[in-house]
């Protein structure tokens, strides 16, 4: 199916004109006298990949329909330009348009824009059925998923990858912030390019600014050549800024200022760089509670914040766990040429009754580590870690099941007896012998804490500390 230009502009001649030139050069279009009726032909024709709007027009503006398209539709659009001012031109580039042209049109160099536009319409139909078909089975790249949270964040993924708009992912630790980061820059024209993560936590603040915006020989004590930074070296693809708001202020300072102007240059240069980089940042914190701690400069999350994805802890989507499970097995047989082992029943029952602290990344390790303890042979809880394991030992007080069905052993006495072994923790233990007991009281604290011994403010302390 061919994709269609929308051309809008509230002069029929000039709007019918530009239909015919684009159609003579292969171009399918579709024309609109308003921002509104473009709007409403983008909501019910899935097939326009690109739009090219008058800038300065009665009703909803050029701006307004751009603002509009990069919020719900993030697809091309180029702004002509014939009575509008430069502060609107500006501002038009700014919210993210693809290009400004003046009117009357100069047909040679709106073919040249096109062009490039076809590249990227003939690598998002290339990779259109691809990833139908991997979105039915729970995965998206990297990413897997079959519940509704994520099938959510596969959709804002595939929503704004095509697009040029900076991208805030928010979410815990261990949540894969970084792997939505690689997705969107996989699913983008700028594939082809360089994809570069900073980890902002992970350096040093001293040498933070130099290694994303670079330096020249002798900017500083120790500079004894220039460095590329990695604005640079993310040239024409995605810099991916992880744990923004670990970052010094200053250093947010110049980011912004970069973000706005498109141009920085290298710590001790005089040279002025051009940065056609798209960013992708990323933070581990509540951004506005970021902002209220000082963590976070409120002008530069209004800046990152054009598109947002909210990542979901493991615990709050525990149907994806089974899939994950079995992912992670597959990768680590890929890996080590083994066989793929089984997962257990029981060992999926601890899987799916552990909380998860450490998100999909502990979910990870926790797999690999069976995965080698089981030697190939079916996971079993023993080859978990022994504060997932112990998972089993709830399930099993749960269903009432074993010798402590006879009712003369207390939940706390049952966790105890199946907890205090070898290799388990007295963190571990605990945590557990809590959450049983609270599954034995159905959630009641005050009774939970009668049967522990233990007072209710320090019942509830300890449910925050292991956040039962």
């Amino acid at each position: 199916m061919r994709e269609r230009i929308l051309v809008v502009d509230d002069e029929s001649g000039p709007r019918e004109g530009l239909c015919r030139l684009l159609e003579a050069w292969g171009y399918p279009t579709v024309g609109a006298a308003s921002g509104e009726e473009a709007l409403e032909k983008l909501r019910l024709d899935g097939r326009i990949s690109a739009i090219i709007t008058d800038l300065v027009m009665p009703g909803l503006d050029g701006l307004e329909l751009l603002r509009s398209v990069q919020q719900g539709h993030p697809i091309p659009v180029i702004v002509l330009t014939g009575h509008g001012t430069i502060e609107q031109a500006v501002q038009a580039i700014r919210l993210g348009a693809q290009d400004i042209l003046e009117k009357p049109v100069e047909p040679d160099r709106l073919k040249i824009l096109l062009e490039k536009l076809a590249g990227a319409w003939a690598l998002l139909a290339e990779n259109r059925q691809l990833r139908a078909e991997l979105r039915e089975r729970g995965a998206l790249g990297p990413l897997r998923g079959v519940s509704a949270a994520m099938r959510e964040v596969f959709r804002q993924i595939e929503q704004v990858a095509p697009s040029t708009l900076s991208v805030l992912i928010v979410g815990e630790s261990g949540t894969g912030k970084e792997l939505v980061a690689q997705t969107l820059h996989q699913l983008s024209p700028r594939r082809r390019n360089e994809f570069v993560p900073v980890n902002c936590a992970a350096i040093p603040p001293t040498l933070l600014e130099s290694e994303i915006f670079g330096h020249e020989k002798g900017a500083f004590t120790g500079a004894f050549q220039r460095k590329i930074g990695c604005f640079e070296m993310a040239s024409h693809g995605t810099l991916f800024l992880d744990e923004i708001a670990e970052m010094e202020e200053s250093v947010q300072a110049k980011l912004l200022r970069v973000l706005q102007e498109q141009k920085f240059r290298r710590l001790g240069g005089q040279t002025l760089i051009e940065a056609d980089v798209r960013i992708i940042a990323a933070t581990n914190r509540d951004p506005k509670r970021a902002i209220a701690d000082g963590k976070l400069r409120e002008d530069l999350y209004y800046r990152l914040n054009v598109f947002t994805i909210q990542l979901p802890p493991l615990r709050e989507r525990p149907e994806d766990i089974p899939l994950l499970a079995r992912h992670f097995a597959e990768q680590y047989a890929a890996r080590h040429g083994t066989p793929v082992p089984a997962l257990d029943s029981s060992t999926m029952e601890c899987l799916l009754r552990y909380a998860w602290p450490g998100n999909v990344r502990e979910l990870k390790n926790a797999i690999e580590r069976a995965s080698l303890l089981s030697g190939g042979a079916a996971i079993l809880p023993e080859h978990l870690p022994p504060e997932v394991s112990a998972a089993h030992a709830g399930a099993a007080l749960a269903r009432g099941a074993g010798p402590e069905a006879d009712g003369t052993r207390s939940a706390g006495q049952t966790a105890r007896a199946i907890l205090l072994r070898v290799g388990c923790t007295m963190r571990q233990a605990e945590r557990e012998i809590l959450r049983t007991t609270l599954e034995h009281t159905g959630g009641n604290k005050t009774q939970a804490a009668r049967i522990l011994g233990i007072s209710l403010k320090t019942m509830h302390n300890k449910v925050k500390k292991y956040r039962l």
